[in-house]
């Protein structure tokens, strides 16, 4: 069997996992609108991954002002929750975990899909010359510029925290075994964090305390809402994404994972920089989160199974989470495990259609 170390079962809080092959939260737009509810598509989609230790679902909004991206799905409607039911229970029948990824896009979002049309919102009206993806008459995904953004005011803030929590609730209703809060890639939480999005002067903004402090408070309103060992996050502690700069201060990235390490979460998702053309972390940084965090570290970036292989051999990581891979590759643990070929993958089907690029990537028995 190649990458042994790979199939190893895994603790994630008080769960075991049976093996480290993760499934990464991957957007692919397939939601139906209005009411941004997963398709029984997507059902399929799911449980056809079931073979990896753990699934994490795509990124889905906390609320209707939390979207950014025509078709992704949400969390705080009760259709919504039934249509997650029914994913969650066929992953389960396959034998694997699944967690929902939690997030709010911030300034990464468009004024079409924001409720009463109004500009989205981040920490501070900076426009980053990001874009973000809207439906065209055929339902296919187009990129436009994302709509400048506006400050959140103080009871805005406070709503964002209390919707963490509420869709926190809704998850743990609808089965799934955990949540992951999205603190990545440029989305609210990460803005609110860096400097380069972040030009408050309110408790929010300046030291890192302050802008740690939205971040922080969501975790503590998920945890509050189900408990430590059901709630993850992913962060992007260096690079750049989604045209916001986090830069490379390693010093405030491990003093925020250190904070992170006090709530007792179930676990830390890294994703790192090499997949979005950023400098790969040095052996040093790894060392350094290591020891920031006692408790499961996933990895996510530019993997294959050997360079998962040697960081969890290392001790760097405990699993690694694989995107693209997952998406034209249903079988990939499999394909891991007995060292066969992956299939080509399909760009041009990642965002937005239906099957195609979706549910038809031929499993290793079929190729």
């Amino acid at each position: 069997m190649a990458h042994d170390n790979l199939f190893e079962p895994v603790k994630m809080g008080t769960q075991t996992l049976k093996n480290r092959i993760i499934m990464a939260p991957l957007t692919r737009l397939r939601s139906v609108e209005p009411g941004d509810v997963p398709t029984a598509l997507a059902s399929e989609y799911y449980a056809q991954r079931s073979g990896a230790g753990l699934i994490i679902a795509e990124a889905t909004q906390v609320s209707f002002q939390a979207k950014g991206y025509a078709g992704a799905p949400g969390i705080h409607t009760e259709e919504q929750m039934t249509a997650w039911k029914t994913i969650v229970d066929n992953v389960h029948a396959k034998g694997c975990k699944i967690v929902v990824q939690l997030w709010h896009t911030g300034l990464v979002a468009h004024e079409s899909v924001q409720p009463d049309g109004k500009a989205p919102i981040s920490a501070s009206d900076v426009n980053v010359g990001v874009r973000t993806s809207l439906r065209d008459s055929n339902n296919q995904a187009i990129r436009v510029d994302a709509t400048t953004p506006r400050p959140a005011t103080l009871e805005e803030i406070q709503q964002v925290i209390a919707d963490f929590g509420l869709a926190t609730k809704n998850a743990k209703e609808a089965g799934f075994d955990g949540v992951e809060i999205h603190g990545a890639h440029g989305y609210l939480l990460h803005q609110f964090w860096v400097e380069h999005t972040n030009q408050r002067t309110d408790e929010y903004g300046g030291s890192r305390e302050n802008r740690a402090r939205l971040m922080l408070a969501v975790i503590d309103a998920c945890v509050d809402a189900w408990d430590a060992d059901h709630v993850g996050i992913r962060i992007s502690p260096l690079g750049t994404f989604n045209n916001v700069e986090a830069g490379y201060n390693e010093d405030e990235n491990i003093w925020l994972i250190e904070q992170i390490n006090q709530r007792g979460l179930m676990y830390l998702h890294l994703s790192e920089p090499d997949w979005a053309g950023g400098t790969p972390y040095s052996t040093e940084f790894r060392q350094r989160v290591r020891e920031a965090f006692g408790q499961m570290i996933i990895a996510a970036g530019g993997y294959t199974a050997e360079k998962a292989e040697t960081n969890i051999k290392d001790g760097y990581i405990d699993a690694v989470a694989f995107g693209r891979d997952y998406i034209a590759n249903p079988d990939l643990a499999e394909r891991i495990r007995e060292g066969a070929p992956l299939n080509e993958q399909h760009p041009q089907s990642f965002y937005g259609g239906g099957t195609e690029g979706y549910t038809d990537y031929p499993f290793l028995n079929q190729a």
